[in-house]
């Protein structure tokens, strides 16, 4: 595990166990959301992410958090492990909320700077209809990409306990 990139719903814990796995690897971490987002929530157009990743993915070691379907691409070919962290809808809308508070009127660390946390409506559809609009596409990927890259899924909290003791 050199190069692993970390992909899920919105509030799946992906921030959180990237910077657990990276402190315990020792390896640097990339939120994709802090290289993505300037401030106010002005996205970074695709063409500057492709050219970031392009350039990220050719180091020796790093983890990479993030979904950015229209680049994923870029990473997955690249990475030696994926990380899908497939957690029921209702646990991630939960913890989605919950950041809100946490955060509130504050940038998350995985997040850019001058990006403060706030609801969005359209966010929080995105992860209640996560499993019907994006689930599919990635397990079929996932499925493809198997045979020459480790694909680990976890589906619930205690599994990314277990992997996290495990390694």
């Amino acid at each position: 595990m050199r190069k692993i990139v970390l992909i899920g719903s919105g509030g799946s814990g992906k921030s959180t166990l990237a910077r657990r796995l990276g402190k315990k690897l020792k390896i640097k971490i990339y939120h994709l959301d802090a290289l993505f987002w300037k401030p106010n929530w002005v996205g970074v157009p695709k063409e500057e992410q492709i050219v970031v990743q392009h350039r990220l993915v050719k180091q020796d070691k790093w983890i990479m958090d993030g979904n950015y379907g229209g680049t994923m691409d870029i990473r997955l070919n690249a990475a030696d492990t994926i990380i899908f962290l497939d957690i029921p809808r209702t646990i991630c809308v939960y913890r989605a909320f919950k950041r809100i508070l946490q955060y509130r009127h504050k940038t998350r660390p995985d997040m850019g700077e001058g990006c403060q946390e706030r609801f969005s409506l359209e966010f929080f559809k995105w992860i209640w209809d996560y499993p019907k609009t994006k689930r599919p596409q990635i397990l079929q990927r996932l499925q493809l990409l198997s045979k020459e890259k480790e694909v680990i899924i976890l589906k619930s909290p205690k599994d990314v306990e277990r992997f996290l003791e495990k390694l």
